[in-house]
């Protein structure tokens, strides 16, 4: 594996969660990263907790192209390279079939799959004739195993596009020597379910319980930045195509209580 040091990379979705976690990564293993975020404080103050001179925040919305094209050329330019981008922003909000609503679906469909497709456009111009370029897109376990969270087909069906707009897109780079992976996390303690309607939350833990008795923990958003940084550092010629990384640990699940803060 070849080292990060000195390295450039853009994570998109990373004020918290996995996408901090990976940017904090990629620091630690010695590159910059450029950071993308909605909201001008948080992405400020994830970048701020990274290093000034490891970190560039910049807002955008990665459902906006001028937006998105705008913050990597500032990226590139501040760094003065890039080598790489992971594609990590994304969002789900709970719903039945029967009762999903258009502007969530929207959403995102807009935030997980158009923004991922936007995204890798506006980079692979600017990855062109790099040394060993790289495109990390993150998917779910959602998109393959059905004892994950219930109630999230939209967000499901959003990760499966990315993944099957990766495997193309894999094909498509090989020619400019950009690898494409994709990573598939499993379940890991994030704030994956803020935003979320109570009532649609209820549900969804619901159906969830009536999934079985037991859950798989063992796992933290950590175990993902390395496995980012991991797929990153692989040699030319040698591009990790798909990796799981999922918890291990089977455990009762908790009651329902704790996770829907009513003890």
């Amino acid at each position: 594996m070849l080292p990060l040091q000195g390295r450039v990379y853009i994570v998109t979705g990373a004020s918290r969660g996995f996408g901090a976690a990976i940017a904090r990564a990629l620091v630690d293993a010695g590159a910059k990263v450029g950071i993308t975020g909605r909201e001008q404080g948080s992405i400020e103050a994830a970048a701020a907790e990274l290093g000034a001179g490891n970190a560039l925040g910049v807002v955008a919305d990665v459902s906006d192209t001028a937006a998105v094209a705008k913050a990597f050329a500032d990226i590139k330019a501040h760094f003065g390279r890039l080598d790489g981008l992971v594609n990590n922003a994304g969002l789900a909000r709970p719903g039945s079939v029967h009762t999903l609503q258009e502007q969530e679906v929207r959403l995102q469909v807009e935030t997980n799959f158009l923004g991922t497709v936007f995204c890798s456009q506006a980079a692979v111009p600017l990855l062109r004739g790099g040394d060993n370029p790289r495109i990390v897109n993150i998917s779910s376990a959602s998109a393959e195993h059905h004892d994950e969270m219930s109630h999230l087909s939209i967000y499901a069906a959003t990760k499966r596009a990315v993944e099957r707009f990766s495997r193309d897109m894999r094909r498509e780079l090989q020619a400019d020597g950009i690898g494409v992976t994709i990573l598939r996390p499993g379940n890991a303690p994030t704030a994956f379910a803020a935003g979320w309607e109570r009532g649609s939350f209820d549900a969804a833990l619901d159906a969830w319980y009536r999934g079985g008795a037991d859950m798989d923990v063992g796992m933290d958003v950590t175990h993902v930045g390395a496995s980012v940084a991991w797929c990153l550092a692989s040699p030319p010629g040698v591009s990790v195509d798909l990796l799981e990384v999922r918890p291990n640990i089977r455990i009762p699940k908790p009651d329902k209580s704790l996770l829907m803060g009513d003890g």
